[in-house]
Parts: C-alpha cells; structure tokens; sequence
C-alpha cells in the first residue's frame, strides 16, 4: 500500500495549559473534548461531536471552524441520513501508531495516522512453532522495514499495539496457559517487546483487537454490543460491551473455544474434552479433509474446495459451522449482543459457513435473542487484529489529550 505524505502540523506544548477562568480557557477545553472525540471514533460529522461531547451543534460548529482555520481539522461535505452535512477529519500530526498482529504462521505490521489513515502495511511469515525471540526479531524488523518505506522516524511511533493468540494476564502482560503458542508461554509480552522495540506497548489477545477493528474501522462503528468470533487453527471471542472492550476480572475472557460441545469427545489441548475447537477449527477441518483426499489440504484448501462445490468439505464446514452456532448462542443468552462478526482465515467462506451458524445460532438460543442477533463475516479479512493493534494505541487517554495546532 502506497503511504500518503504526513502533513506537517505538530503539538504546540503551550496549548496543554489553558488559562483557568477565562472565556478562552472555556474555548479550549472545549476543542480537547472535540479533538478527543475525533482521535477515539475517527472523522464523525458536527452532529455527531455534538452527541459524542454533549456540546450544543452551534458550539461544536463554531469551535471546527476555528479549528478548520488554525489547520486542525479538515471539514469535507458529506451526507448523514440523507441530509448534507461537514465531516469532520483530524489533520495528522506526524505521529502513527503501530499494529502488530503475531500468528501461529505470520506477524503484520500497519502503520495508522492520528486521522485514523492506514499509512502502510506488510506481512511476513513465520515459522510454525517459533519461539518469542523469532517472533519478537521479525516482528521488529518488519516495523523497520514499513517505517523506512513511509519515511517515518521511529520516534514518531506513538506506540504499539500487539495482538497475540492466546489469553494474556492483564496484571502482568503475560502469555497463559492455553495460547495458540505454547513456546510463548510464561512469556512477559509488555516487558520483551517495550524493551526490544523501544516504545510503549499494549499487548491484546487477538479477538479482542479483531472486535475492536470492528467498531473503529469495520461496518460496525456504531454498534454498542458486539461480538467478533476469529475462527483459526484455535477459536476466541473479542466482546463489546456499552461499546467497550470487555476484559473481565484478570484479562482472560472470550475463549469460546474451550466450550464443551461433546463430553465424550476428542481431548482438547486444553486438557478438557470435547471442546470447540476439537469439533470446529481449521485444524481439525484440514485434518478430516486430508482422510479421504489424494493431496494435502491447508487453509486456503478449505476455501477452495467448498467454493468448488465438493461435498466432504461442505459437509464439514457445516457441522463446524453449526457448532460454533450452538456456542454463539450460549454467549448471546448472556449479553444480548447485537452483531457476530466472524474472522480468521475463512471469511472467504461466505455464506456456506454462515449459514450453518445462523442455524446454530437460532436453534440453541432464546428465539427473541437468535431472531435480533445478526451475524456477519468481517470485511476486514486477516487484517483486522493489525488495525485493532493500531486502534488500541490510538485510544490511549494521553494521546486523546494532546491539541493538534499549527508550528
């Protein structure tokens, strides 16, 4: 992806003192909370400054024209429920964030500006069973590398976001038992990578930056409570709620794939058995694939056969798909979530694995929650983890804080 040339606007270190009592100090604090608004949702029109700030429309259109004027913002016309309107886009400082998303096979890198741009992206492979050092040496290079192809600094990376797959303790920054990467376990992600990679760093599980792509970059931005269910060699949940992440007492939630679908099941790694992800995953989707085919089949293979109409692989990702139906509907009884989104590597599936979801999905929940919960697949594809890499970094309270002005 070409990078767009940054603009040159920089943070002017006396705008973070307004003078206190004063019509003018009024004035800013004001832009804070527009500026805060526009670096954790994106560009929104001047209506929706005024719902996301609780300023009138009058105020927050006198303030954008300020802003507008000084070289804050961009104001581009649009429409907003058929009507014409301003939106309202936050002018990039020079400062990115980074998303980094580490896989059993893969790490990603993108590159996003303060106005939410995607700058650049690239991914590289890894091999499978690598260990933290690999992951952590090409990682890091892979971040060298799309900073020197956008002409970025380094020390205008605000921080990154790293998404790995696998529970984290969020006391410690810490890889669990149970991750896709056992080699990663024990591992102190905040520590290793802060230190090799020189700023500050947020680690993640992975579904939880693929749900919170969804509502920064995705077709869901405005959706309060989401689940985004990433289907892969494991299978974990990312859940908004009230229109945040949810992380639960200690950070380990969303893993859906240690329900138990079958008690007398295969055992799961886990130790448990019959769990989702015995029944459900690519692995065990390629697995029973390769039984009965003169080649082996990998992921892409799992596609390429059900787009091709052959039956035993449509019959598997059926039973799959409606398992993982049966398993979204238990969350759903729970929170009452308004959009599934599905991710992982067979978003290209379509509808042959949604379908046998949504049949799950409306079997095994209360009919009024099957009957309101729409299920999608992501129109992110394998890049979503990446951006919610981005979207965690670009969240931080301390960068909200900080106005945009002119040098």
């Amino acid at each position: 992806m070409r990078a767009e040339p940054a603009s040159t606007t920089r943070i002017h270190p006396g705008a973070l003192l307004p003078r206190p009592g004063s019509q003018s100090a009024l004035r800013e604090q004001n832009q804070q909370r527009i500026i805060r608004a526009l670096v954790n949702g994106g560009p929104q029109t001047q209506a929706e400054l005024a719902r996301q700030t609780g300023l009138s429309t009058a105020t927050v259109s006198n303030i954008v024209k300020v802003m507008a004027g000084s070289g804050i913002v961009t104001t581009v016309p649009t429409t907003s429920s058929g009507r014409r309107a301003l939106s309202v886009i936050l002018n990039d400082n020079g400062s990115v964030a980074a998303g980094i998303d580490i896989g059993r096979r893969h790490v990603r890198v993108v590159l996003a500006g303060l106005d939410y741009r995607i700058l650049r992206e690239e991914a590289a492979a890894l091999p499978l069973g690598h260990s933290a050092a690999e992951g952590l040496r090409v990682a890091a290079d892979l971040l060298d590398t799309v900073l020197s192809q956008a002409g970025i600094s380094r020390s205008a990376v605000l921080g990154a976001g790293i998404g790995i797959p696998g529970p984290i303790d969020r006391r410690t920054g810490t890889v669990v038992q149970g991750a896709i990467l056992p080699e990663w376990v024990g591992i102190n992600i905040r520590e290793t990578f802060g230190a090799r990679l020189g700023m500050p760093v947020y680690i993640e599980n992975d579904a939880n930056l693929g749900a919170l792509a969804q509502i920064t970059w995705g077709q869901h931005s405005r959706v309060e409570n989401l689940m985004f269910m990433k289907v892969g060699s494991g299978i974990g949940a990312g859940l908004i709620l009230n229109g945040a992440l949810f992380y639960g007492n200690v950070g380990i939630t969303g893993e859906l794939g240690h329900t138990t679908i079958s008690e007398h099941g295969l055992v799961c790694r886990c130790g448990n058995r019959g769990c989702l992800e015995t029944v459900a995953s690519t692995s065990t989707m390629i697995e029973l694939l390769n039984r009965g085919s003169g080649q082996p089949v990998d992921t892409q293979g799992i596609v390429e056969l059900a787009l091709g109409g052959d039956t035993a692989a449509l019959r598997v990702i059926d039973d799959a798909g409606l398992a993982i139906g049966r398993a979204v509907a238990h969350v759903a009884n729970l929170i009452n979530p308004e959009v599934v989104v599905m991710g992982g590597p067979l978003t290209g599936l379509g509808d042959i694995l949604l379908n046998p979801i949504r049949r799950g999905l409306l079997r095994h929940s209360v009919p009024i929650v099957g009957e309101t919960t729409s299920v999608h697949m992501s129109a992110l594809g394998d890049r979503a983890e990446a951006l919610g890499g981005a979207a965690v970094v670009l969240s931080q309270p301390a960068r909200a804080a900080l106005p945009l002005v002119p040098s």
